[in-house]
C-alpha cells in the first residue's frame, strides 16, 4: 500500500493515499462512499452533477458558460466531470447564468 503520512508537531496527522485503494478499503470495510459530486443536493436543488445537463437544456457552449461566469472552460469542465468542487461565488455565478435557485444559498 502506498500511504503518505502527514505529521503535524512530530505526530501524524493524516495518511494519504491512491484513491483506488481508498476506495479497497472502503469496499473490505463493507463500506462505499459516492464522489461529491454525486451525493445528493438538498432538496429541490440540482445536484452539481447536473451541471453538464443543465447547460445543455440552456443552450450554451462550455466555452460561452465559462466566460459569462468569468473561468476558464477547462476548469468548468473539471467542475461537471466532478473533479473540482467550485467555491460559493462561483457556484453563485453558474445558478445566476443558468437560472437555478439553490446553489447560491450552498456554501
Amino acid at each position: 500500500m502506498n500511504v503518505q503520512v502527514i505529521e503535524r508537531d512530530g505526530e501524524p496527522e493524516y495518511a494519504v493515499l491512491p484513491w483506488a485503494q481508498y476506495q479497497a478499503l472502503l469496499q473490505a470495510a463493507g463500506r462505499t462512499a459516492p464522489a461529491a459530486a454525486e451525493q445528493a443536493a438538498p432538496e429541490g436543488r440540482p445536484a452539481l452533477s447536473q451541471l453538464a445537463a443543465l447547460r445543455e437544456a440552456k443552450g450554451l457552449s462550455a466555452e460561452q458558460l465559462a466566460r459569462n461566469v468569468g473561468i476558464s472552460p477547462h476548469y468548468l469542465g473539471m467542475i461537471e466531470s466532478g473533479e473540482r468542487q467550485p467555491d460559493a461565488a462561483i457556484q453563485r455565478a453558474l445558478a445566476w447564468h443558468l437560472g437555478v435557485d439553490g446553489w447560491e444559498l450552498q456554501s
